[in-house]
């Protein structure tokens, strides 16, 4: 029936589900049981021993090169939850918080040989909810009967696995005029996915020729430093340095994509900047949590300027990943326009670690 939910609308459930702490069901030709680390309460916890099946807990690779334990599947582990294990364990498996006070966690048993495929999906769908990659998984018999008898939500995992990595269509809501210090000829776009996901916004700045290259700056939401004015990144002074330049020029796009803290959330931007308070630098900090250096899809700002009419842009970026990212993605990057505003004492090294271990042109 057209009236049930189609793939997209049910991982968007089942992102909630994972919030909240419900477990959800992947389903193909073997099924499991995927319950976030994070968010799973002690009751939880309880009636999942209760099924007798072995528990694992998947792990990145990144997370377990942290905790010593062996990533036989390379990018992600499958560590065996002991039997007496509780809550607190498998939090302190999951944070890295506690890494330092309580370093020795081990020794691990982790599973090699067999198909790790679902272990993987479960810690891409546990991120797609921008929580700690780490998910309990059990083997199920039935799994569509036990999603059914217990009201989870059931996904096919060999149709979500492509999806996942699939850019969500991006709907054009509205658009109105907002007068800007920077510029009072502005109008703000809404793009809206279709996958239910954050939206994303577009400044227009007077009214520039589709047919010649726009200055464009494509900008991660930064609720710390565009907001609040921190000063341990270089966040806010790009955004407004970026609005005053086309402001000057007269035209020009800025895209704010609702991806904080390079793509991990604020919750984790937090969990990353605490690490940092131990002395880890911002790169070794997303690992110890679980993430890559960098989780953002540029691709997004890609698919607005199209839908914009843009073909071509000037660039204002250090980053040399958005502009290959532009180019792979069908926009022209013709010039890369420097952006260096924002050093402060407190984030010269933060600075540094992005141009010596991420590669920015600073």
């Amino acid at each position: 029936m057209t009236l049930s939910p189609d793939l997209s609308e049910t991982l968007a459930r089942a992102r909630a589900d994972l919030r909240m702490g419900v477990p959800v069901v992947l389903c193909g030709s073997e099924a499991v049981l995927v319950a976030p680390a994070e968010t799973l309460s002690a009751a939880r916890l309880a009636e999942l021993r209760e099924l007798g099946a072995a528990l694992d807990l998947a792990i990145t690779g990144r997370r377990a090169e942290t905790l010593k334990a062996r990533a036989y599947d390379g990018d992600v582990a499958r560590v065996a939850v002991p039997s007496g294990a509780d809550l607190g364990w498998l939090r302190s498996m999951a944070d890295p918080a506690g890494d330092l006070s309580s370093p020795m966690k081990g020794p691990f048993e982790t599973r090699r040989g067999g198909d790790a495929a679902l272990h993987r999906l479960a810690i891409t769908l546990v991120k797609s909810a921008r929580l700690l990659p780490a998910a309990l998984v059990l083997s199920l018999d039935d799994g569509p009967g036990f999603a059914e008898a217990h009201h989870l939500t059931c996904i096919d995992a060999a149709a979500a696995g492509p999806h996942l990595l699939t850019l969500a269509k991006l709907d054009h809501v509205v658009a109105a005029r907002v007068p800007l210090r920077a510029a009072e000829s502005a109008r703000l776009h809404i793009f809206r996915p279709e996958d239910g996901s954050d939206e994303h916004y577009a400044i227009e700045i007077g009214r520039p020729d589709r047919d010649k290259p726009v200055l464009a700056r494509l900008h991660s939401a930064c609720f710390t430093g565009d907001l609040l004015g921190s000063l341990k990144c270089d966040c806010g002074p790009q955004l407004n340095a970026a609005l005053a330049q086309m402001g000057q020029e007269g035209a020009g796009v800025l895209l704010y994509l609702n991806q904080e803290g390079r793509g991990i959330g604020l919750a984790n931007k937090m969990r990353a900047y605490s690490l940092q308070d131990q002395g880890f630098d911002t790169v070794e900090a997303n690992h110890r949590l679980g993430f890559e250096d960098d989780e953002r899809d540029f691709r997004l700002g890609a698919q607005i300027l199209r839908q914009m009419g843009f073909r071509s842009v000037r660039l204002l970026t250090n980053n040399p990943a958005k502009i290959a990212m532009m180019e792979a993605s069908g926009v022209q990057v013709t010039e890369r326009v420097p952006l260096r505003v924002g050093e402060t004492p407190q984030n010269e090294a933060y600075l540094a670690t992005k141009a010596a271990k991420s590669g920015h042109l600073l």
